[in-house]
């Protein structure tokens, strides 16, 4: 798995900060009819479950805001993933499907409230990532958005530049059907709680969708990353 660690700068900030990154071979597809009768559940139950002016302080959604005004970033105007999703269920918005792994990355954020980078690991450079914040016209393309101002957003950043933030990750380094080696990496802001059952259940869709059969997982927080089984 490519190396990840968490920079002074982001821990200063956001000192119960977690991260779990999962790393597998995978084979992309067009999107999957089986995994879009579970989206549409799950989309229900949102409906069910959440108002539309509850969906910022549910606790993981919430710890992310918090994140993100400690860094001087305004949530509401760059709205961590996991909140625009809901957000947009709860406004009647179709999902956008794209394919197969980005669409089951979207499902389980939408369930676990986290915010959820997602990466072809072939194009990350240098073999490893460092989780810092971003800095004042710090050039970055989000996937859909053109140039996104990650000014005080949590940033992965390999030896290129950035890739990854909890609003949108980059172009660069995005899941295509060409995709052969996934880097997924759930960011807990609200600490451990939570966190390892997210990872669960991206495991059991991996292998449900994607037939996934070797998947490695390490918790990663200030000192240490520790491999855990999923």
């Amino acid at each position: 798995m490519i190396q990840i660690t968490l920079s002074d700068e982001i821990l200063a900030a956001c000192p119960d900060l977690h991260v779990l990154a999962i790393a597998c071979p995978v084979k992309n597809s067009e999107s999957d009819v089986r995994l879009w009768k579970e989206i549409a559940q799950e989309e229900e139950n949102v409906r069910q479950t959440m108002k539309l002016e509850e969906v910022n302080k549910w606790f993981p959604i919430q710890a992310t805001r918090q994140a993100y005004k400690r860094l001087g970033k305004d949530p509401n105007r760059y709205r961590p993933s996991a909140e625009a999703l809901r957000r947009r269920i709860l406004r009647g918005l179709p999902l956008y499907r794209i394919d197969t792994l980005v669409d089951l990355i979207n499902l389980i954020s939408i369930r676990s409230g986290y915010s959820i980078g997602g990466f072809d690991a072939g194009k990350i450079q240098g073999g490893q990532l460092v989780l810092g914040v971003g800095k004042e016209g710090e050039l970055y393309h989000g996937i859909g958005r053109g140039e996104l101002n990650i000014e005080g957003l949590p940033v992965y950043r390999d030896a290129i530049g950035g890739i990854g933030t909890p609003t949108s990750d980059e172009e660069r380094t995005k899941i295509g059907l060409d995709t052969t080696s996934l880097l997924m990496i759930i960011n807990g802001y609200s600490g451990r709680e939570g966190l390892v059952e997210a990872g669960r259940y991206a495991a059991e869709c991996l292998r449900k969708y994607n037939e996934v059969s070797a998947i490695e997982a390490k918790m990663i927080t200030r000192n240490q990353a520790i491999s855990i089984t999923i």
